[in-house]
């Protein structure tokens, strides 16, 4: 593996379209925080096969338009090399795409306003960088959710623009207590899977299996905590009784696999303490995934990822009682001042 990810390495040196295919394809993988071109094209057929999957193959184009255009645009505004190259500012820009043509109706207006998300992620980004730095905090994807919300907001002052998969009331409105059934082993491993896919808003079994080997290919100590964090996620939102179809749709389970990973394997050196820590953080996600749910429904947006970005935020401030992740140990770890 080292040999070829060298060989690759040294193509790229020799060729800048092939290192911008190379920034793309690292920026893929920074959504969960992997430096590695071979975990970005896993990735990103995770994406296709996802987007083919559920009939919408435009989501996938639309995600990687918006990857182009967010490092074409980091390009421009001549962004720190080594960042760029590690694709810290294109992750943002895939999943801006990806959202916006998954809540949106596709038509002409709709690849424009994925041009404009893509390029807006990107100087997001950089000012993101630049508020949080002297907290010593990452920007994370707090540039997808600001830009995506943005957005979509929009669209309910534009004709041209509708919002036909955006939440409603009866998606995000505060739950009614019920009877909760008991959790089936099969609704367990759908609930764990999806919530793995969904950090691309994807509902499916084998783009889940894609990316837990996209994470494992850089990093198994990610893959254990996206798996980790999936469970923790689904048995959290059953034991408080949430809507079923939400838990076994994984759409109270993505942000918390991507805190599992953040502070589990990312930006703290991984051990027992970390681990326990990272367990509380996931749960505390799953808790802050409802809230923002309620939180939103006037507004009828989804919550994306930022309970993630918020729970994240808050247990990385502590960070004088853990010990920061090796130099070495993640290749995403190499700029998380940036990130």
């Amino acid at each position: 593996m080292e040999k070829i990810l060298a060989g690759w390495e040294s193509l790229c040196a020799s060729s800048s379209t092939l290192r911008f295919v190379d920034i793309n394809l690292r920026s893929t993988g920074q959504v969960m925080f992997q430096d590695n071109p071979l975990t970005g094209i896993l990735f990103l057929a995770a994406i296709a096969w996802g987007s083919y999957a559920a009939g919408v193959p435009h989501v996938a184009i639309a995600g990687v338009l918006a990857l182009v255009v967010a490092n074409l645009t980091a390009l421009w505004l001549r962004v720190d090399r080594t960042a760029l190259h590690a694709g810290l500012f294109g992750y943002n820009g895939i999943l801006v795409g990806l959202a916006l043509a998954t809540f949106l109706s596709p038509n002409a207006l709709l690849w424009v306003y994925v041009v404009i998300g893509g390029a807006v992620s990107a100087i997001a980004m950089l000012g993101t960088a630049n508020a949080v730095k002297p907290l010593g905090l990452s920007s994370l994807t707090f540039p997808f959710v600001l830009t995506t919300w943005l957005l979509l907001l929009a669209t309910y002052g534009f004709s041209g623009l509708v919002g036909t998969a955006l939440p409603t009331g009866n998606v995000v409105a505060a739950f009614h207590s019920y009877e909760a059934s008991p959790l089936k082993l099969m609704d367990l491993v759908q609930g764990v899977l999806q919530s793995i896919s969904q950090v691309f808003l994807k509902a499916s079994a084998v783009a889940a299996l894609l990316l837990v080997i996209g994470l494992a290919v850089n990093s198994p100590a990610a893959a254990a905590f996206a798996i980790a964090g999936a469970i923790v996620a689904v048995l959290t939102a059953h034991l408080f009784g949430a809507e079923s179809e939400l838990i076994t749709g994984g759409l109270l389970g993505f942000s918390p696999v991507l805190t599992a990973i953040a502070l589990g394997a990312v930006f703290y050196q991984t051990n027992w303490r970390v681990a326990i820590y990272a367990l509380l953080g996931t749960v505390v996600t799953v808790i802050a995934q409802a809230a923002l749910n309620v939180a939103l429904t006037p507004f009828a947006i989804p919550a994306l990822t930022a309970p993630f970005v918020l729970v994240t935020w808050i247990f990385l401030l502590p960070r004088q009682c853990f010990e920061p992740a090796a130099a070495g140990t993640d290749d995403a770890v190499k700029a998380r001042a940036t990130r």
